[in-house]
């Protein structure tokens, strides 16, 4: 059993967390070794019924899978986790809806860390909407009825990360934009996408750091907490 909060001096774990902000702790993989990782996530499991490990690689995801069964891995999100049982789960959030829409098929790794994050937080109904990017625009638009329904919106672009622009020009709920590293040279690794955000011609975006899916959907999470109130 792994679940002190102090784990062989390497973590302590923050139980508390999932009580005050309504997520438990989330493990970030990078520099981890594969006992580490699922030490932690095993002790975190244990106590909130699931788990979410971000930037993960196979080998950590098999050492999880050995404590938590129920654990399951994304390998393009690189994420490993387990969903709560949907008992569990308050009905207001069974009943949000929360698109995820991603520029192209390269957006997809920022974009699934986003939704499988929405989904270990118990969002009811997280829809995909990939690869319908400003060079055709007309993809983006033939899916309105399928995010204007959603109560958040998070949108990852590369490029020169024009769509949340766009998106935020259709829409009256709250818009997350996450900045990928995808592009040409000129692209600065994301640095001229997260610019273009930042400058956004429709009001009222949110920005999170280059590939920040995981930050985008704590964001999103945050602001249905105000608006449920918690419950």
């Amino acid at each position: 059993m792994a679940d002190a909060r102090k784990l062989h001096r390497f973590a302590t774990l923050d139980h508390d967390r999932e009580r005050r902000q309504g997520f438990p702790e989330v493990i970030y993989s990078e520099g981890k070794t594969a006992y580490e990782v699922a030490a932690i996530a095993e002790s975190i499991y244990e106590r909130s019924g699931r788990m979410l490990a971000t930037r993960a690689t196979l080998e950590q995801f098999n050492a999880v899978k050995e404590k938590v069964p129920a654990s399951a891995y994304n390998e393009r999100a690189r994420a490993v986790y387990a969903l709560p049982d949907p008992a569990t789960v308050s009905p207001s959030l069974q009943a949000v809806t929360i698109a995820v829409i991603a520029a192209g098929t390269s957006d997809q790794p920022v974009s699934e860390e986003a939704a499988i994050t929405l989904e270990v937080a118990g969002i009811g109904h997280v829809e995909r909407i990939y690869d319908v990017g400003v060079a055709g625009i007309h993809r983006l638009l033939e899916r309105t009825n399928d995010f204007g329904r959603a109560q958040t919106i998070i949108v990852c672009a590369g490029m020169e990360g024009a769509l949340p622009s766009v998106v935020g020009g259709l829409v009256r709920v709250p818009v997350i934009a996450v900045p990928t590293s995808v592009g040409y040279g000129a692209s600065f690794g994301g640095v001229a996408a997260l610019l273009g955000m930042l400058n956004s011609c429709a009001s009222g975006i949110t920005v999170v750091n280059i590939d920040n899916g995981f930050g985008a959907a704590m964001a999103a999470i945050r602001i249905l907490g105000a608006i449920t109130n918690g419950e």
